[in-house]
């Protein structure tokens, strides 16, 4: 232990901690603008600086370690005046029109400067101008780029695509994308990290909200909305709701009152992924040697591109079950439009989605199946509380609501596609009723949760040896692949993410700069599925009334046709 003091009190905290830690022991936090724990603690914003008594420099208190007897001050005349030019220097290259940017009160430039009380410019502004294509589903805006790193360093640890890259050198350094070339032809898999890791409104996805709120308007049009798992325990955290209160119920009510003609749920369309991925897994085991191993999950376009652009000869491998999002865009223009007795040229198919590479897939011509384009629009969870609060909607108040006849009805297997591990548990359990006609305990295969970032796990069903993997993150995904390549490593089935944390950490969700949230939401994802009564897919009754009715049976040359596609085919 060491012992310091901190504005007047002593304290001891562990040798090795930094300022920054021990400061939030005694109840002090300091500003700070470019550090993320364990990422990003390089000291460049130079908004953490504190006082060392005996000491003429300030230190950044991100990256300096406490030493004994070390007297630390943390809001001295000398640190507020060098903050607040910090902070001055900071805007003049920095495009402040806050009241346009999509983080305007959620942006901690903004938050920092108005605690500083810095009211007024004293330096010219010398912002970057910028050109950027905006029909990609990320934007960068260079003008409100404050070179604090993040972006770079997330993409290059935690995901290792090394996109982004700093250009330029003394005061008109930068961030752009490697090696200069446009991002389009970047080895982009759009996750979304470098999004929700900006402190400031550099980065942010396409926003398309103007395109469902000009088909709501239109009485022709028929808007049907369907949203994803890892939304429902997220989309109240931005809109003023507590945990508790960001039911499904009442999201489902926002969305009738934003206008929505129905309003269904993804996690049906995530049951019938999983009778169409663990049919076609049990298929394969039948005929291993037609097939290459292990089989992968398909549900995550980021990951999808990250096959193509770096692994392309694991292709084959990927299952060729569409995503939940498609399969449900694919079947409201068929399926659901003729039930319910509705004309598919005039539905507009709108997806919530906690991703940005959403957007991206929902533009891939190969997908569109059903004879229209199958998904119209994607927005994100973020996009989504943008509508609430468009419309003035007071979520916490509003009653609950049920989804729209039968296409709401979902199980907890398809809540928990949510959360890393969530696919290959589901899959797990209905692959088991599949190949011996009986349900398995329910929690048999709870082996594959949590948040480590490579988990395996063995299961013997029926006498077939099982071994799986799950990987989130795509940093650990291609730790994966290449010990599958160097032979250390052989599986069956492997479920991977894109995202760290899986869907529940998406590139779409809500932003709480510094705070990882994806394990928060991955444990309610998993409380969803231990309150509901049917929790396999394959017992989900409009589910079982698709087939009947629909499809036939899983993998049929019907559901061949509409819920698989061929990523060769796919355009990056």
């Amino acid at each position: 232990m060491v012992n310091i003091t901190i504005n007047g009190r002593k304290t001891s905290v562990q040798e090795g901690t930094t300022i920054l830690n021990a400061a939030k022991t005694v109840g002090v936090e300091i500003p700070h603008l470019c550090y993320w724990e364990d990422l990003n603690e390089i000291g460049a914003c130079r908004i953490c600086v504190v006082e060392l008594e005996g000491k003429d420099k300030l230190v950044s208190s991100c990256n300096t370690e406490v030493e004994e007897g070390m007297v630390i001050l943390t809001n001295s005349p000398k640190v507020r005046q060098s903050r607040k030019i910090n902070v001055q220097l900071l805007l003049s290259e920095h495009d402040c029109q806050c009241a346009t940017c999509a983080r305007s009160g959620n942006c901690m430039l903004q938050t920092i400067a108005r605690d500083l009380g810095v009211v007024t410019s004293v330096y010219q502004n010398n912002c970057d101008d910028y050109k950027w294509d905006t029909s990609f589903p990320l934007i960068r805006n260079a003008s409100k780029c404050i070179t604090c790193m993040r972006c770079v360093q997330v993409c290059e640890k935690i995901q290792t695509m090394n996109v982004w890259e700093k250009v330029g050198s003394s005061f008109r350094t930068s961030v752009g994308v490697t090696d200069g070339v446009k991002i389009d032809k970047a080895t982009c898999t759009l996750c979304g990290q470098c999004i929700t890791h900006c402190p400031v409104g550099a980065l942010t996805e396409r926003n398309d909200t103007e395109q469902v709120l000009d088909a709501l308007a239109d009485p022709e049009i028929i808007t049907m909305v369907q949203f994803a798992p890892a939304v429902r325990v997220a989309w109240g955290e931005k809109v003023g709701m507590s945990r508790v209160e960001q039911t499904t119920g009442k999201l489902v009510a926002a969305l009738k009152q934003i206008g929505f003609d129905y309003v269904f749920d993804t996690v049906y369309s995530a049951d019938m992924t999983i009778m169409e991925e663990g049919s076609e897994l049990i298929q394969r085991l039948g005929e291993k040697e037609e097939h290459n191993w292990p089989m992968f999950t398909s549900c995550c376009p980021g990951w999808l591109r990250f096959v193509q652009l770096e692994y392309p000869e694991f292709i084959p491998n990927l299952s060729t079950a569409k995503s939940p999002q498609q399969m449900f865009g694919a079947i409201s223009k068929t399926y659901i439009a003729e039930k319910m007795g509705v004309d598919p040229a005039k539905i507009v198919s709108v997806s919530i989605m906690p991703c940005t590479a959403k957007k991206y897939e929902c533009d891939v011509d190969v997908l569109d199946d059903s004879g229209y384009r199958d998904v119209d629009v994607v927005l994100t969870t973020r996009e989504l509380d943008q509508l609430i609060s468009i419309d003035g909607i007071k979520a916490a108040q509003l009653p609950e609501a049920p989804f729209d006849s039968f296409f709401g009805e979902g199980t907890g297997a398809g809540v928990i596609f949510g959360a890393t591990g969530g696919v290959m548990e589901a899959a797990l359990r209905s692959a088991y009723f599949l190949i011996t006609g009986e349900n398995p305990p329910v929690n048999a295969f709870k082996n594959v949760r949590g948040m480590d970032g490579w988990k395996e796990a063995t299961f013997t069903v029926a006498g077939i040896q099982l071994r799986v993997a799950i990987t989130n993150g795509l940093g650990n995904a291609r730790k994966l692949l290449n010990a599958i390549k160097a032979g250390g490593v052989a599986y069956d089935f492997v479920e991977v993410m894109a995202c760290p944390g899986g869907c529940a950490g998406g590139g779409g969700q809500p932003i709480h700069d510094g705070t990882e949230m994806a394990a928060l939401r991955g444990k309610e994802l998993y409380n969803i599925d231990n309150t509901l009564d049917i929790r396999f897919s394959h017992e989900n009754p409009t589910v079982i009334m698709s087939y009947q009715e629909f499809f036939g049976e899983p993998n049929s040359e019907k559901a061949h046709h509409l819920l698989h596609t061929d990523v060769h085919q796919w355009e990056l």
